[in-house]
Formats: structure tokens, C-alpha cells, sequence
């Protein structure tokens, strides 16, 4: 419907002359009745202070007509077209999803969704008429009457109040100047309005008003503002919310119903009501039962600026890294690799789970979503933004303690320089290893000795004894060279780190541990973890791109020995049970630390990596929380998320691979080509137990070189 064609009757219901020619021969007779006003104040001054108070008005007049014609050349290319009107004051920073959807804002840019006129409901732009520009479709984009009123009581108060807008004149002030208020820029403002009104149509005025107008709480725009408010679009808004939005425009930051007193916010809107009553636009029935109807807002503090704040930041750090603060001046468009869509699912994810685990210990969580160009597409810092005391912290690129997430690495480098293969048989007994600084006994988590037992099922039920049995084949060196290989820039001096490495006692963030595994993901390529996809300026130049640098770290064939280890359900059930079990055919790892500090999971398909951590930001021990109880079910619940049209999706098997049945098995096991015959085979092997506590554990740790808080399983 044209709102245009709809408000005619409505705007002229006692049969005045219609139109444009009614409105301006009624201007008319109001200009000539303010002239005799204007003359009656004349007339009381004395006349030599007349003679200069004309010459002082001639001189400001051709001062203003001076810089009216200026201000038409300059904003001259502004006005050919919407776009550039509703952009022109965008001066900070917009940055963009993947879809080029826009999720926060630095400096004056500010994030808007364009809707067009006929999506936006009937209500809400006649709520916005009705209080805010009664005759707007009858003037020519400023009101004489209005403005002559407003000029003599500015001059017989001597209070300069600047008032009387049109919504062309706000559509002014919002978009093409700055908001001090000044004599001159009233002028301006006058002055291109009146243009805008010549090129455009009333309803693509309208149109422009409503997706630039600010809604507090951040909100810019009628669609940001349904979404912050109500969390709907606007073509979904009611009688009453398209009322309440419109009863915040005078004053945003007063009339805000998140932080105003409630019986404020209802006589506002009931006041907004009463006008659209007033101008026929609903009957009087509409009015009080919208005004009877409980006002339903969404989750208090949400802001337009909620979405993705840490990867926000980290974004602005780059640009302010590279460009310095005149970023804030340029009006930049920031592609952004974030899916913004699965990062809010990911960010609701995050934070049922976390408070559901509050009662558990557990304050915080973070999580990595990373593609396999290494892309990153969903980045949750901590579990909420608005948690003062953990929120502001970014988790995601703290170094923490990974546990027996740290172990893929290791048991990589040992396939890939052949000292051992999926179906070699290690050793699982109490054993005692003499370093520098004293004995080193390592224990399993569950305190079992299983004698002997295959790569494979050393890996897939996280067993420690045999995991430090392949580091001390290794050696320190060799495995820190290994993980800086694979991205990980935290752990650096080798004599920091004793044969507990194995086991998480060296401190990675989430982040890079996450692009660790995509690796294994990526058939053995590193592509290093980024956000940014490309910058355009405001004359639509690519001023940046990024440009991918991919890098192999192993062959693709051991990093499927590591993702058929991994995603080895049955092989795992002995520790785990069918708690990383899941409807997606994925590869997984768990990792908890010493008295429960932390909480990983990281697992990943050839389509995308997630990681998980789970902790407290102090180090605060959680009651039990390990990472598959913890980290899991979020992980879970993302990665079934993101590949809910692809469940079984496998991993490619390089065609080099050998698969051969050893040790009289019905199983088939894989093997690098040449190492299939390395194989020795065990009897069954007596298991054993050392039943010993936690704390009798870690105090047999302390002695190691290493930091104590080494992993559990």
C-alpha cells in the first residue's frame, strides 16, 4: 500500500483545501500573520537602533545565502541517491559478516539493516507521523509556520533553541550533518531538506527516516531496533511495539524502556497512542488495548553492539595496528569471516550450558569454530559480555593448560618419523623415569595398569603411561619444534618443559590449539586462523584482501592415522563410555587439567574444527567438571549444528595408506606404506591398579620440571 495515497483523508478531515496548494496558501496567511508580529517588534525599537539592526539582518542574510550556496555544492553529490544520504555521516567502522551482514560499529558508523517502506508496517510509520511530523505530507520539507513561531519566541526569550523539524529536517540531521546545534546549521538544514524533498518522493523520505533514525540501545534503524527490542523483525511489529519504538525517538537514552521507570515508559506510549487516536489512524478501541497490554521487551541490556564482542575487538586491535586511530575517520566496510547467524546460535549455546555447570564450579567458557581455509566463523570469548566480573575477558586467546589435548601432537610426530604405528603395543605399567630435578612417575587417570596396549587404544582412552613412554622416544626439543610447526607460538624454551608436555603441563590458548587440530582436518595444511576477508574505503576500493598462505605441516597420511584414532568410538567406550559419541562422524579429544581447572574438547570434521574450553578465569578448581562432562556437550551441540545436512561425511583415506589385518584380528588397522610389518604382537596382558588419590598424584608431579597441573584424561 502507498502510505501516501492511505494518509490524504486522513490528514484533511474537516475538508480543507487538500494538497500541496491548500498547505502552502494556509503557510501563507500564517507567514503574513507572523510578519505583523515580527513588525509589531520592530516597532518598539527606537530608530536609529533600527537603521542598524536592518543593516545587521541585511548583512546576515547575504552571509547565510552565501553559505547556503556553498552547502548545496558540497552535499550536492550526497543527495543523488539514498545510499549516499543514508551513509554520508558512516565515518567509523561497519564490520560485516561473511554474507555481508552487518554486526557492530566503531566511531560514528553505525550498523543498519535496510528495510523498504512496504515491509515496514502501517502502523509503525504512522506512529512515527503522528508524533513527530503531523502535516509530513503537505510541507516541502520544513515548516514556515513552525520555524517563524520558533524564530520570535527565540528572539523575544533570548533563548536559542534551534527547534521545529521536520522529519525531512531530522532525516537531515542524521544523515548529512553533525548534531551541534547552531544558528547557521538550521539553514542548512532548511536548505537540504528542501532539495531532498524536490528529488524524492515522500514515502522514499519516509523510507530513508525510518532506517537511519536512532532507536537507542545502540539500535540505528527500524529493523535494529525490532531486533533489540523485541527481538523480531520489524516487518513482525504490533500496534503497541510499533508505538513504544516511536515513543523513544526525542529522546532515546530518556524514553530507553530498558532504563527508564516502567509508569514513565506507559504514559509515553499511551501518549503515542492518543496521537495516532487524534489523527484517526486507530480507533479509540486499538488505543486502550494496546495501551492495556503488558509490554514484552527481550532480554534486558541487549544491545546492537552484543554481537561477537571479542571477535569485534580483536578486529578493531588489528586495524588500529595497522592504520592508527584515522581508521575511526575513514568509513571503512570491515568483511569479516564470522557467520554471524551460527555465532549467536553459538553464543546461546555457550551460555545455557555454562549456567547450567555454575553449580559444578565452572564460571567461564569459550569456543573456536574455525573452517578449513582457517577461516574463523564463530568466535564466543567468554560465555557472556555481560558477566562484569568474567565477561570482558577474551578466553579464547588465553595460553591455558590443554591437558591430554596437547597429545595428538606428539603421537603425529612419532607416526611421521615411523617410531610407531596405530597397532604398535606400548607399555602401561608403573614406571619411573630419573630427570634432572628428581624422579618422574606418571598415573593414568583412572589409576589402572593395563600392561600393554596398542597405539590406538593408548590415544583413544587418553592413557598417560603410554603417551610419556612416545614423548621420552621423542624428546622435549623435538615435540616443542613440532607444535611451533603447527602453529603454536606459546611454548619456547625447552627447559621449561620436562616429559609432562605429553600430558597439557605447557600452557596454549584456545585458539591456537583449535587451528592444531584443523591440520589433521586439512589433510596435514596449515591454514593459519584469520577474521578478516577483505577492507573497502568509501569510494568502493579493496584497500586490503586477505591473502591465504598455506603451509604443510605433515603428510595428509599421518593426519589420518590421527583422525581414524580420534574418531574411533568403539576403541574409546573403555574410558569414555559413549560420552564423546555423536550423530556426526567427527574426530575428537578431550583434555582436563589437574584438580579440574580446565575443560577441552576440541573435534572436527573435514568441513570445520570446533574447540571448547571450559574453566574458571582464576584458575579456581570446578567439583569434577572433565572435559568430556564439561567442554563435550557444547561441542557436541555445535559441531551436529554445523553439519546437520552433512552427518556422515568421512574422512578421505590417501591412497599411499596401507590397511592390513595384524595379530590374528578381525580388524583391519592402517599404516603408513613400509611400516605395516613393524608390528610385534602381545599375549593379553594382566592389568593391575594403583588405586592412589588425586592429591598423592599431584605431589608425586611437583617433583617433575614441569608445572604440576598437568593433565587427567
Amino acid at each position: 500500500m502507498n502510505i501516501s495515497t492511505h494518509l490524504t483523508p486522513v490528514c484533511n478531515p474537516k475538508g480543507q483545501q487538500s494538497g500541496l496548494d491548500g498547505y502552502i496558501l494556509k503557510q501563507t496567511s500564517v507567514f503574513l500573520v507572523s510578519l505583523s508580529h515580527l513588525y509589531s517588534f520592530f516597532a518598539t525599537i527606537k530608530s536609529h537602533s533600527r537603521y542598524y539592526l536592518i543593516i545587521s539582518l541585511l548583512s546576515l542574510t547575504s552571509f547565510i545565502l552565501f553559505i547556503s550556496f556553498f552547502t548545496y555544492l558540497y552535499f550536492s553529490k550526497d543527495l543523488d541517491s539514498k545510499a549516499s544520504i543514508m551513509q554520508h555521516n558512516d565515518t567509523g567502522i561497519v564490520l560485516l559478516d561473511k554474507y555481508d551482514k552487518p554486526f557492530f560499529s566503531f566511531g560514528r558508523a553505525k550498523v543498519k539493516t535496510f528495510v523498504p517502506l512496504k515491509i515496514i508496517p502501517l502502523y509503525m510509520q504512522e506512529a512515527v507521523i503522528a508524533t513527530e511530523d503531523q502535516d509530513f505530507y503537505h510541507h516541502p520539507g520544513f515548516s514556515p509556520k513552525a520555524i517563524i513561531r520558533a524564530f520570535i519566541d527565540d528572539i523575544t526569550s533570548q533563548k536559542w533553541k534551534y527547534g521545529a523539524s521536520t522529519l525531512t529536517q531530522q532525516l537531515v540531521k542524521n544523515t548529512l550533518l553533525t548534531p551541534e546545534k547552531k544558528f547557521l546549521r538550521k539553514f542548512q538544514e532548511i536548505l537540504l531538506a528542501f532539495n531532498i524533498e524536490k528529488k524524492y518522493s515522500k514515502d522514499e523520505i519516509l523510507e530513508m527516516y525510518l532506517n537511519t533514525a536512532y532507536f537507542g540501545q545502540g539500535a540505528y534503524g527500524v529493523e535494529s531496533a525490532s531486533q533489540v527490542y523485541f527481538g523480531k523483525k520489524s516487518k513482525d511489529l504490533t500496534l503497541q511495539e510499533s508505538a513504544l519504538l516511536a515513543s523513544v525517538l526525542p529522546a532515546p537514552s530518556y524514553y530507553n524502556p530498558f532504563k527508564q521507570e516502567s509508569e514513565i515508559v506507559k504514559k509515553r506510549l499511551a501518549s503515542v497512542l492518543t496521537k495516532m487516536s487524534e489523527e484517526k489512524y486507530i480507533t479509540q478501541k486499538d488505543k486502550e488495548e494496546a495501551v492495556a497490554k503488558d509490554i514484552t521487551l527481550t532480554e534486558k541490556g541487549k544491545t546492537i553492539n552484543s554481537n561477537a564482542p571479542h571477535f569485534a575487538l580483536m578486529v578493531r586491535d588489528f586495524l588500529l595496528k595497522k592504520y592508527g586511530r584515522d581508521v575511526y575517520t575513514k568509513g571503512y566496510k570491515i568483511h569479516t569471516t564470522l557467520d554471524i547467524d551460527f555465532q549467536q546460535f553459538s553464543e546461546e549455546v555457550t551460555l545455557r550450558h555454562i549456567e547450567d555447570l555454575k553449580k559444578h564450579g565452572a564460571g567461564n567458557g569459550a569456543m573456536v569454530v574455525l573452517s578449513p581455509n582457517g577461516a574463523i566463523e564463530a568466535f564466543v570469548g567468554s560465555y557472556s559480555w555481560a558477566d562484569e566480573q568474567n565477561g570482558k575477558v577474551n578466553m579464547a586467546i588465553v595460553p591455558r593448560q590443554p591437558g591430554s589435548s596437547f597429545k595428538p601432537i606428539v603421537y603425529a610426530r612419532a607416526f611421521e618419523k615411523e617410531i610407531i604405528t596405530p597397532a604398535t603395543f606400548l607399555k602401561d605399567n608403573p614406571i619411573t623415569y630419573k630427570t634432572s630435578v628428581g624422579d618422574y612417575k606418571p598415573n593414568n587417570y583412572d589409576r589402572n595398569f593395563r600392561g600393554s596396549v596398542t597405539v590406538r587404544r593408548a590415544l583413544s582412552n587418553s592413557l598417560n603411561i603410554p603417551s610419556v613412554e612416545v614423548m621420552s622416544r621423542l624428546g622435549v626439543e623435538d615435540v616443542l619444534e613440532t607444535a611451533k610447526s603447527f602453529g603454536i607460538t606459546t611454548l619456547k624454551n625447552p627447559s621449561d618443559y620436562g616429559l609432562s608436555l605429553v600430558l597439557g603441563s605447557g600452557e596454549v590458548s584456545l585458539l591456537e590449539l583449535t587451528q592444531v587440530y584443523s591440520v589433521f582436518a586439512n589433510e596435514g595444511i596449515l591454514n593459519e586462523a584469520y577474521f578478516l576477508e577483505k577492507i573497502i574505503d568509501k569510494k568502493d576500493n579493496v584497500i586490503y584482501s586477505h591473502l591465504p598462505e598455506r603451509k604443510k605441516v605433515i603428510s595428509p597420511q599421518v593426519a589420518f592415522l590421527i583422525s581414524t584414532i580420534l574418531s574411533d568410538n568403539v576403541t574409546r567406550r573403555e574410558i569414555f563410555g559413549k560420552a564423546l559419541d555423536n550423530k556426526v562422524n567427527a574426530a575428537v579429544k578431550t583434555g582436563t587439567t589437574n584438580s579440574y581447572k580446565d575443560a577441552w574438547t576440541i573435534g572436527y570434521t573435514p568441513s570445520v574444527t570446533v574447540g571448547v574450553w571450559v574453566g574458571n578465569n582464576d584458575n579456581k578448581p570446578m567439583d569434577g567438571i572433565a572435559g568430556s562432562l564439561g567442554a563435550a556437550p557444547i561441542w557436541r551441540e555445535i559441531i551436529e549444528k554445523y553439519q546437520e545436512d552433512n552427518k556422515n561425511e568421512e574422512f578421505t583415506v590417501p591412497a599411499s595408506i596401507v590397511q592390513k589385518s595384524v595379530c590374528n584380528s578381525a580388524r583391519t588397522e592402517y599404516f603408513l606404506p613400509g611400516t605395516e610389518n613393524q608390528v610385534v604382537c602381545y599375549q593379553k596382558p594382566i592389568a593391575t591398579s594403583d588405586k592412589k588419590s588425586p592429591e598423592a598424584e599431584s605431589e608425586e608431579n611437583k617433583k617433575e620440571s614441569s608445572p604440576p597441573n598437568y593433565a587427567i584424561y
